[in-house]
């Protein structure tokens, strides 16, 4: 039986997949009291063992380390949860997948301005709710006949969906939206009423009325110029200056993280660096000869003390995925970089090994050394669902992965796979 510390922020619907799978294993998980977000995990000795920084992350009682929520309470659950037989097991993964692709993103892309956590974007709010429709439709037909998500007993694609799915019904599905999906709403309500469950969710009301975006929230996260600006024109012009407030305390978002205050480009306090990044990008996009041309204009203007490049791989499994889902998977994840893309560079490489066995990866350039997610708590949907490397810039090995990137298809195959799409963000 599995037993260890688990490091997280409370409330963290992440952290809860693996409460929640350990209620059912037994496992003997417990949260660190200690932890104070931003400081046990940028400590020396947190990074010592966990060195990307996040969590929620786990420590065995025999020291085996692992992190990333999937795999947490993949650990500390039982055969049960995991699916007992291989074409269980492989569903259930199937499920966990389509939770985290398919419902997480749009989940956050709605309910997260109305938390305040970012701002609201109508035709992206819109596409959004779209797709958690399109969705609910899918799941719903799926539970016409079931009781849970995969055989006749909770598993960890239940635990999954219940948690990701959480903040959908009580910010924004209100009666009249989820009225359509009697199973769903069936499963959700048999899910969260589990005693296993409700240990760790508590009580979960169902809203009663769509939440909307709340500039209020936003403005006591992020700051507003504006709002300040309003407050100046109705004062008189001999108040006394008002009484020093203590500052409050930075609230997190749904990932954990303390947004900037009041910083409203999470770049300001990068190097800004000798690279002319448009000149680049022009140069890469009107080309005749990558090798000849970008390549060279890329190294010769490379500014390696402001700019940093990395690599990573999507680490879901993609296996049994049509090939344009998996492209829409990039595709999304490069919709939600807004602003990101006027400091960084991209290269996307969609892979085949056998049919249908596909993978993602990328190679990365940006004004910073750090990983550029981190500034903003409005880029990190999808970034943890890829493991990241920073390259060594002067390493002939990066030199050769910044040509195969670059070139894309035309450098056929990539880790023995071969490379059947490509995408850019620049």
């Amino acid at each position: 039986m599995a037993a260890g510390t688990l490091y997280t922020y409370p409330s963290s619907f992440r952290a809860n997949k693996v409460l929640v799978a350990a209620q059912y294993s037994g496992a003997d998980v417990k949260v660190d009291a200690a932890f104070k977000l931003g400081e046990t995990n940028a400590s020396a000795a947190f990074l010592k063992k966990f060195p990307n920084g996040k969590v929620p992350a786990f420590e065995a009682k025999d020291g085996f380390l692992v992190s990333e929520s999937n795999a947490i309470a993949h650990y500390v659950s039982n055969k049960e949860l995991q699916g007992e037989d291989s074409k269980a097991a492989a569903l259930v993964q199937q499920w966990i997948s389509f939770s985290d692709n398919e419902i997480l993103p749009a989940a956050c892309t709605w309910v997260f301005p109305c938390l305040g956590i970012i701002q609201f974007n109508k035709t992206e709010t819109e596409r959004a709710k779209a797709q958690i429709t399109k969705v609910m439709k899918l799941l719903d037909g799926h539970l016409l006949t079931k009781t849970f998500v995969v055989g006749e007993r909770v598993t960890l694609a239940d635990i999954s969906l219940v948690c990701n799915m959480q903040s959908l019904y009580e910010q924004v599905m209100d009666p009249s939206f989820r009225k359509e999906f009697q199973n769903v709403n069936r499963w959700f309500t048999t899910m969260i009423n589990q005693p296993n469950v409700k240990k760790v969710l508590g009580a979960v009301k169902l809203c009663e009325k769509m939440a909307q975006f709340d500039s209020k929230k936003y403005q006591d996260l992020h700051g507003s110029s504006a709002g300040d600006s309003k407050k100046k024109e109705k004062a008189p012009k001999a108040a006394a200056p008002p009484a020093k407030k203590e500052a409050p305390k930075p609230k997190l978002d749904e990932d954990g993280d303390a947004p900037p205050p009041k910083q409203t480009d999470p770049f300001s306090s990068e190097l800004k660096g000798t690279m002319d990044l448009d000149a680049f990008k022009r140069c890469y996009s009107n080309c005749d000869d990558v090798i000849k041309e970008a390549i060279p204009h890329f190294w010769e203007n490379f500014d390696k003390e402001a700019y940093s490049i990395w690599i990573c791989d999507y680490q879901e499994p993609l296996k049994g995925k049509i090939s344009f889902q998996v492209a829409n998977l990039v595709g999304g994840f490069f919709q939600r970089l807004d602003k990101l893309n006027k400091n960084a560079f991209a290269r996307m490489l969609i892979t085949e090994g056998e049919p249908k066995d596909y993978n993602i990866h990328g190679l990365f350039f940006w004004r910073t050394q750090k990983l550029a997610f981190e500034l903003s708590p409005n880029w990190q949907v999808d970034y943890e669902s890829y493991k990241w490397q920073k390259l060594d810039v002067e390493s002939a090995e990066t030199k050769k992965l910044v040509e195969l990137f670059f070139l894309g298809e035309d450098a056929k195959t990539y880790k023995g796979r071969t490379i059947i799409d490509e995408k850019t963000l620049k």
